[in-house]
């Protein structure tokens, strides 16, 4: 295997990846590429994100993984994510991707996990240089979203307190309103093993309000006839499971919906061989090398 660190302009920012070539590759070959998108405030390192990484390159696939804006070794406000921004980044990676003398430019694949799914989901949707789509544990609709992971009449109504809040703050000060990751998105304590080194413990209250807006699945059918798989745990604990179903419901053909019963949200760093033996059956299919 080779390894290229590597960085592209996104939003006048310079953004920093890696590139890895299969072993095996020879000099001028060309074969189909994989852009692996990490997590909420995570990076590049992150489990759910080597993992699919090295899976991918054993096959024979080129990857490439790369911190969003604000996130990792990127340039950015730290804590400060817009989901459009981090569309915006994916497209520029595609476009980065797409020059690489080795990437087949026309067979570009997205997969993400958690929040880098739904904005794989919303980048498939409206560009159509991407050929085929993932999606792990994402979402379509952020205030739906939200409110199964604050359940109770208390916890939502300290949600958007707090979005309010932001919006107070900011018209007032000027600045934006920091809040703690976890009176955004909740995670069990058993699963926060899977927060890597590195990963952002604050954001502003414009990057809750960001997600809460975002809506990949008002463009979802938009991917057809480009394929797209959606992967989800049957009880997720982070992510509602009700999110992927409703945009296997709006999405055209040909869209996958699997759901696992022996995984939760971070699956793919789980290393799970029923849900790497549907993505290869898959990508086989519809990405073939």
């Amino acid at each position: 295997m080779t390894e290229q660190k590597i960085s592209f302009t996104s939003k006048d920012a310079n953004l920093v990846g890696v590139v890895r070539l299969p072993a095996g590759m020879k000099d001028h070959e060309q074969r189909p590429a994989i852009i692996v998108l990490h997590g909420f405030g995570s990076n590049k390192n992150a489990e759910n994100v080597l993992g699919p990484c090295a899976v991918l390159e054993s096959l024979g696939y080129i990857t490439l993984r790369f911190d969003f804006l604000g996130c990792g070794e990127s340039d950015g406000t730290r804590g400060h994510l817009i989901c459009m921004d981090q569309v915006h980044n994916t497209q520029d990676a595609l476009t980065f991707l797409s020059t690489h003398p080795n990437v087949k430019a026309h067979q570009i694949g997205l997969i993400g996990s958690s929040f880098g799914a739904a904005v794989a989901v919303y980048t498939g949707a409206i560009d159509p240089r991407v050929a085929a789509t993932i999606s792990s544990g994402g979402w379509g609709h952020g205030e739906r979203k939200f409110k199964g992971q604050h359940p109770t009449p208390e916890a939502w109504a300290k949600f958007t307190a707090m979005l309010e809040q932001g919006k107070a703050h900011r018209e007032k000060t000027g600045q934006s309103l920091m809040v703690p990751r976890m009176d955004i998105v909740p995670i069990p304590k058993g699963l926060k093993r899977q927060i890597v080194p590195g990963s952002l413990q604050e954001f502003t209250a414009e990057t809750a309000q960001s997600m809460f807006d975002f809506k990949a699945e008002d463009v979802v059918s938009q991917i057809s006839p480009r394929p797209l798989l959606l992967l989800h745990s049957s009880v997720d604990s982070v992510t509602p499971t009700e999110q992927s179903l409703e945009m296997f419901k709006r999405a055209g053909k040909p869209t996958d919906l699997h759901l696992f019963g022996d995984t939760d949200h971070f699956m793919l760093a789980e290393g799970n061989q029923r849900v790497w033996n549907i993505v290869k059956d898959w990508l086989h299919q519809y990405l073939p090398l």
